[in-house]
C-alpha cells in the first residue's frame, strides 16, 4: 500500500511511503498520477482545487489552497493555508454516542495514599522550590543514589529541577507555587524532600496551603541559606523518608482510582492514523472501565474543538470548553502571535500542514469519550472519566499541569522522536516503526505497526498496548524511568523582576 485515504469525503490521501513523480497510486479503486516527489507521511491531491477552495482531511477542513492545485500534486505549505484566524461562534449540537464513565472489577496493584489517591510507584522525590537550589540539589540526590538502594516498596528517587521560583509575581508566582505543589502531591510519591534557599518568592511555606488532606509525615524542607552543612542534613532527613516507606506495599485497588494524562509531542503524518489512534482506543477502554484520563495542549485542540464540545456531557461543560479555547486564543492576541503557527518545522517535515491538520490528528488521542469536565492550569481533577485540562502544546509545561491535575503514568506518542520523561513514568508511543527501531532506548511502544493492518491486526495490536500499559501501570518501568529522565516545568506569563 502506497497510498491511504482516512474517511470517504477526504480531498487529500497520505502518501504511506515516499512517492516519485511518474508513480502511479490506486485510491478508491482510482488510478492517480503523482506530479512531484513527495515524502512518506505527506499528503497529495485527490482532485483538481482552484484557488481559496476548502481541503478536506480526517473527515474536517484542515486548510485551503492558497494557489490552484492539480491532482496528484503534492499538498503542503507551498500550497495550503490555514483557515484559522479569530473567533468563532459555537453551537453545541451534542453527539449521539460518546463514551461515558463506566464501572469494571478490574484492579491493579498500586499504592493507596492517606488523601485516597493511589499511586503506581513508590518514589521519594527530591524538588528545589527555586533555581539557585539545583546544584545543591544535584549533589543531594547523587549521594542518596549512592547511600539508599531501591527494593520492593522503595522505586528510587525523582530528582525535580526548577527553573523559576524567584523573580515572578502575581498570577505567575501563583501558577509556579501551584504546580510546584500539586506535582508534590503526585500520588507515586511516597516521601517528598523540598531544597529551599530560603529567600525565594515560593518558599515551602507558600506552599502549605495546597497540602489539605495531605500526611505532613511524608514531607521534609532542607533551607540551605539555614543549614550549617546540607548535604549532611539533607541525607539525614532522606533517611526519614526512607523509613516511611517500610511501610508501603502495593495492593489491589479499583480501576476507579487510577489517573491517566495523554499527550503527545514532535507529531508527524503518521501520527493522528497510528499512535494517537490506538492511545484513544486504550482511552476509550480505560473510561469505559471506570479510570480518569485527562487531556491538554488546548493549541492542538483549535481547528477541532467544534468535536470536542459537541463531546461535551452538558450546556455547562460545552461552555467551559468555549472559554478555555477564547481565553487561549486571547493569551496568544496579547503577545501579537497566533494560535495557527503553532505546527513546527519538525511537524512540517513530517507532513504535517496547518495547526487544523495538527489538531485533528491530536484529539485522536481522546477516542470518542464524553468530556465530563475542564478544568484550569495546576489544578486538581476531582472528576471521573476523561477530562480536558488547560495548558500549552509545551510538552513540559503541559505535561507537568497533567500531573499536577493528579495523573500517575503519562501516556505519550511522538512521531520524530524526544527522550524527554516528566515528573514520574512516561509510555512513550512511536508513530512510526523507524522511530522505534533507531530509538529503542526511548521508546516503549511501536504503534508504527498499526499503519495499513488489516481490522484483525489492529485489534491484537490494541490489546498488545492495553496489556503493556497494564504491565506498566503494575510495576515495569518505563524507558524514561530506566533512563532516569525527569523533569518538571510550569507555564510563565508575568514579568519577571
Amino acid at each position: 500500500m502506497k497510498a491511504m485515504k482516512l474517511y470517504p469525503a477526504d480531498t487529500v490521501a497520505l502518501a504511506v511511503d515516499e512517492l516519485k513523480r511518474g508513480d502511479v497510486v490506486s485510491v478508491d479503486g482510482e488510478k492517480i498520477e503523482i506530479l512531484d516527489d513527495i515524502p512518506k507521511a505527506h499528503k497529495f491531491a485527490l482532485k483538481d482545487f482552484k484557488e481559496g477552495e476548502s481541503i478536506r482531511k480526517y473527515d474536517n477542513i484542515i486548510g485551503t489552497a492558497s494557489r490552484p492545485i492539480r491532482k496528484g500534486e503534492w499538498v503542503h505549505s507551498h500550497n495550503e493555508v490555514t483557515t484559522l484566524g479569530s473567533d468563532k461562534e459555537y453551537c453545541y449540537e451534542p453527539v449521539e454516542e460518546a463514551v461515558y464513565p463506566g464501572t469494571s472489577s478490574l484492579t491493579y496493584m498500586g499504592y493507596k495514599r492517606d488523601d485516597g489517591s493511589c499511586g503506581i510507584r513508590n518514589y521519594i522525590a527530591l524538588i528545589s522550590t527555586v533555581f539557585c537550589a539545583n546544584g545543591p540539589l544535584s549533589k543531594l540526590a547523587a549521594a542518596a543514589s549512592q547511600k539508599y538502594s531501591t527494593n520492593d516498596h522503595f522505586d528510587g528517587f525523582v530528582v525535580l529541577e526548577q527553573e523559576f521560583g524567584c523573580s515572578q509575581t502575581g498570577t505567575d508566582l501563583i501558577t509556579t507555587e501551584r504546580i510546584i505543589a500539586n506535582v508534590a502531591q503526585s500520588a507515586n510519591f511516597g516521601g517528598v524532600l523540598f531544597v529551599s534557599l530560603g529567600c525565594e518568592m515560593a518558599i515551602p511555606s507558600k506552599l502549605e496551603k495546597y497540602f489539605d488532606g495531605v500526611d505532613r509525615n511524608r514531607i521534609r524542607v532542607i533551607t540551605l541559606q539555614e543549614s550549617e552543612d546540607e548535604l549532611e542534613e539533607g541525607l539525614e532527613k532522606i533517611g526519614e523518608l526512607v523509613g516511611n516507606l517500610e511501610k508501603d506495599h502495593r495492593e489491589p485497588l479499583p480501576i476507579s482510582s487510577l489517573h491517566v494524562a495523554v499527550n503527545c509531542g514532535g507529531s508527524d503524518g503518521y501520527s493522528g492514523i497510528t499512535a494517537n489512534t490506538m492511545l484513544g482506543t486504550l482511552c476509550d477502554d480505560l473510561v469505559s472501565k471506570g479510570a480518569t484520563v485527562n487531556m491538554t495542549e488546548v493549541p492542538e485542540m483549535m481547528g477541532a474543538e467544534h468535536i470536542l464540545m459537541n463531546r461535551a456531557k452538558d450546556k455547562e461543560t460545552f461552555n467551559r470548553i468555549v472559554k478555555m479555547i477564547r481565553d487561549y486564543n486571547a493569551y496568544f492576541a496579547r503577545y501579537g502571535e497566533k494560535a495557527a503557527d503553532n505546527p513546527t518545522q519538525g511537524n512540517k517535515a513530517g507532513g504535517l500542514t496547518t495547526l487544523e491538520e495538527k489538531s485533528l490528528g491530536c484529539i485522536q488521542k481522546g477516542g470518542h469519550c464524553a468530556v465530563m469536565g475542564v478544568y484550569d492550569y495546576g489544578e486538581r481533577v476531582d472528576t471521573h472519566g476523561y477530562v480536558l485540562v488547560s495548558g500549552p502544546g509545551n510538552d513540559l509545561a503541559g505535561v507537568s499541569g497533567q500531573i499536577a491535575a493528579g495523573a500517575v503514568l503519562t501516556i505519550f506518542t511522538t512521531g520524530r522522536g524526544t527522550p524527554c520523561g516528566f515528573a514520574g513514568p512516561t509510555f512513550r508511543l512511536s508513530s512510526n516503526s523507524e522511530l522505534a527501531k533507531r530509538k529503542p532506548t526511548w521508546i516503549d511502544f511501536d504503534a508504527g505497526r498499526f499503519l495499513g493492518a488489516d481490522e484483525e491486526k489492529k485489534q491484537v495490536l490494541n490489546r498488545e498496548l492495553y496489556d503493556a500499559v497494564l504491565d506498566c501501570i503494575n510495576g515495569t518501568l518505563t524507558k524514561n524511568e530506566r533512563n532516569g529522565y525527569f523533569q518538571m516545568g510550569a507555564l510563565k506569563d508575568g514579568v519577571t523582576l
